[in-house]
């Protein structure tokens, strides 16, 4: 069996139909299990207070907002190479998604950034890079609505989209990249000195787990629903011919 299957719309509609309530079943209940567990039964930081509890929403969408842009680059590229319309209409599906990630995250910064940094904002390096990739998420949205033939629009969403993979890479390697900046570094590591203690990391992996699931969930949704309104414009234009 060939992965290139999935990409036939019959056979992508068959998968999905199973897999959809599945996925968005889990999805529930390790959010709803990793929030509960995050926001009620984890401590205090002895620094941040409980203004740290928003490491449970902040870092799951952080990271969604760029890993749902890098799911767009490889079905952007998949579409440009091998034209196959079922990875263009899940990049297009993903957009929106990923674009609530990132305002969830840029929301949730703010709150937490505040009482840490004694400001909403800051033109730090990772915030800036997170910026500007949410305008890339809302051009790549609007150039989709602004073509009208679907095949021309793929093509330039899919370019907009390698441009935008930069911010998507800066966005997690800013401070990395530059020492200065007010962020901090990676919540999870390998490095132990980085590292959230355990009793934060446990249920903060719980709850990326959930935000995986739901963003599957969500595209799987979505991307079915494209295909469904592409067989119905392709039947109402038979019928104009006809």
């Amino acid at each position: 069996m060939s992965i290139w299957e999935y990409a036939n719309p019959k056979k992508f509609m068959q998968t999905s139909a199973w897999a959809l309530p599945w996925v968005a079943g889990l999805s529930v209940v390790t959010l709803v299990m990793g929030l509960i567990w995050g926001f009620f039964f984890t401590p205090d930081d002895y620094k941040q207070g409980s203004t740290v509890k928003i490491i449970y929403l902040h870092v799951p969408a952080a990271m969604m907002a760029i890993n749902a842009w890098v799911m767009m680059l490889l079905a952007s590229l998949i579409w440009l190479i091998r034209r196959h319309h079922v990875s263009a209409l899940a990049a297009k599906a993903a957009a929106p998604v990923g674009l609530t990630f990132t305002f969830i995250a840029l929301v949730t910064g703010a709150l937490w950034g505040q009482p840490m940094w004694g400001t909403w904002w800051a033109w730090d390096p990772r915030l800036t890079s997170f910026l500007i990739l949410c305008l890339f998420y809302l051009g790549y949205i609007a150039l989709w609505q602004a073509v009208d033939d679907p095949d021309t629009a793929a093509d330039l969403t899919g370019v907009l989209c390698i441009v935008g993979s930069v911010f998507a890479v800066l966005s997690r390697y800013a401070v990395n990249f530059w020492n200065q900046g007010l962020h901090q570094g990676a919540s999870l590591s390998l490095d132990k000195e980085e590292n959230v203690s355990d009793v934060f990391w446990l249920p903060l992996v719980v709850c990326i787990v959930g935000f995986i699931l739901m963003f599957l969930a969500l595209v799987l949704m979505r991307t079915r629903t494209e295909i469904r309104a592409r067989r119905l414009q392709a039947l109402l234009t038979r019928e104009r011919i006809a």
